[in-house]
């Protein structure tokens, strides 16, 4: 009987009815849901892939033979390679390495009503560069220009800015590590 049933809808989707794939899907999804689930460990993630096999299912029909093996079994193999490939694509990867916030330190801490960076000294740590250096910080991190643009500005090469930004950030990292007295913060000339 069972395979009486099978046969009537391997007919009905070779001839590409629509209520056949939704027959199939019932009969089938929650299987084949249950199968890629246990590949890729990610609920959303398998369900994109079932949606995606089932889509591959109905336009790659036509390949599948009867002879080789049983319906169950054909659309088994496509889910389970189609999950293989899920765990081989870059949004599993990123999915994989990002942290949800439930219960997330920073979930319990308030944030500021707007974040300026002079609360934190940094405008004062500028002081210890020399006048060159400070107006290419300034223009880069306050005034919102790319290393490209500030060359522009300042008229530099971009190799120029760009060593200078990094032996500034060098420079900056490390005062910023021992505590200072910013009211007597030298002023490099």
């Amino acid at each position: 009987m069972l395979r009486t049933c099978e046969n009537e809808l391997i007919e009905r989707l070779y001839a590409r009815d629509q209520a056949a794939m939704t027959e199939f899907y019932d009969q089938y999804g929650k299987v084949l849901y249950s199968v890629i689930l246990r590949i890729v460990r990610n609920e959303e993630l398998a369900e994109d892939a079932l949606q995606e096999c089932m889509v591959k299912i109905w336009y790659s029909f036509a390949s599948y033979d009867p002879g080789r093996g049983r319906l169950f079994t054909w659309a088994l193999n496509v889910c389970r390679h189609a999950a293989i490939d899920q765990l081989r694509t870059r949004r599993y990867r990123e999915s994989q390495s990002t942290q949800p916030l439930e219960g997330s330190k920073a979930l319990r801490t308030p944030a500021l009503a707007a974040f300026l960076p002079e609360h934190v000294g940094v405008r004062e740590l500028l002081l210890l560069l020399k006048p060159a250096d400070r107006v290419l910080m300034e223009l880069l991190y306050f005034g919102g220009f790319t290393h490209s643009e500030a060359a522009d500005e300042l008229q530099l090469p971009l190799g120029t800015v760009k060593t200078r930004v990094r032996a500034s950030i060098q420079l900056l990292s490390r005062a910023a590590q021992e505590p200072l007295d910013f009211a007597a913060l030298p002023v490099r000339g």
